[in-house]
């Protein structure tokens, strides 16, 4: 191919086109929605340089010693970054971050029709040993122009218009759906604008790759415990699975994306109710799953029937590929009908 047209091809699909092609589909739109995605665009882009330490050599100053700003910590950054992104696009009113201990109202005057629910860093305790890293975001629509409350969030995961998750790794990856499908984005950063590299991601059917933090072992219920024994030693004869196991809850579940298997956090004894949020961590992650082909579920549920009574409340979550989670529910099954 001849790289000098190829530097000038013009029929790239950007994702602010593809975001504007999906408007089109509703002409009753305002193109609200497209501004506020277009506001977390930029605040990912932002927090991707961030991330790469662009601007190194100004905190630390050329002669090595560091100048009298202290950097801020990465997460409290991001988040901040986020937030001010999400309040000036004028169209949100409440916002949920992991960060935050309450959510943020919108002041009137900035207020939008849209809430969202965020980890503006998730892995950040990964940062100091350059593991992939990312930003999850979950999208949900007020009823009414009735003064927001908390209730606007605490909705089960299917109600979400749009969920994403935008990976900080060797390079910039921002995986969307808007409820009809799921598709993955690059960043260019000579253009400054994410590329659809990704259209139409379909997670396998069955997958060849088991993940999960095997230091929990002993804590484990039975389900997990025997599914586990079966991904090592298969009593059908097939090939044991690989285990991978990053950490860092984008980076995990992107690979499980592209590549097939199952991803599970479950409960334990020390954690019963797992460690990853519902909000902003499992309905995100478990609707992408959905859009993609897969399965997401609690060892209760659907994870996306889940209803959260608390903003920031824990679930045990099981997700990937449609037939490995299908086999751990039948194990839960089996369980319940012992109790």
């Amino acid at each position: 191919m001849d790289h000098a047209a190829d530097a000038h091809r013009t029929d790239l699909m950007t994702m602010t086109r593809f975001v504007l092609n999906e408007q089109s589909k509703y002409p009753e739109s305002r193109g609200d929605f497209t501004i506020l995605l277009s506001h977390i665009v930029l605040g990912c882009k932002f927090v991707c340089s961030a991330v790469n330490k662009a601007g190194l050599a100004n905190i630390i100053g050329l002669a090595g010693e560091t100048n009298g700003e202290e950097q801020k910590k990465l997460d409290v950054l991001s988040n901040e970054v986020f937030i001010k992104a999400l309040v000036s696009s004028g169209r949100t009113c409440i916002l949920v971050s992991e960060e935050d201990e309450e959510a943020t109202f919108v002041e009137a005057s900035k207020r939008g029709r849209y809430c969202v629910v965020f980890d503006p860093l998730d892995g950040s305790s990964n940062i100091d040993c350059g593991v992939s890293i990312g930003t999850i975001f979950g999208i949900y629509m007020v009823n009414d122009s009735h003064e927001p409350t908390l209730d606007e969030v605490l909705q089960p995961g299917k109600k979400m218009l749009a969920a994403g998750y935008c990976m900080y790794g060797s390079s910039c990856t921002f995986v969307l759906s808007t409820g009809s499908g799921v598709h993955g984005f690059t960043l260019d950063p000579s253009l400054g604008e994410f590329i659809l590299t990704h259209p139409d991601i379909k997670i396998p059917k069955k997958g060849k790759i088991y993940s999960v933090n095997e230091g929990n072992a002993k804590n484990w219920d039975s389900p997990t415990t025997k599914y586990v024994e079966k991904c090592k030693f298969p009593e059908d004869g097939s090939s044991p699975k690989s285990l991978r196991y990053i950490g860092s809850m984008v980076a995990d579940v992107h690979r499980t994306l592209l590549y097939g298997g199952v991803f599970l956090y479950p409960g334990d004894k020390k954690s019963p109710n797992g460690k990853l949020r519902v909000l902003y961590e499992v309905f995100p992650m478990s609707f992408l799953m959905e859009q993609a082909g897969g399965q997401a579920f609690t060892g209760k549920q659907r994870a996306l029937d889940l209803v959260p009574k608390k903003i920031h409340e824990r679930s045990p979550i099981f997700l990937g590929s449609y037939d490995d989670v299908e086999e751990i529910k039948a194990l839960y099954a089996a369980e319940e009908k012992k109790e």
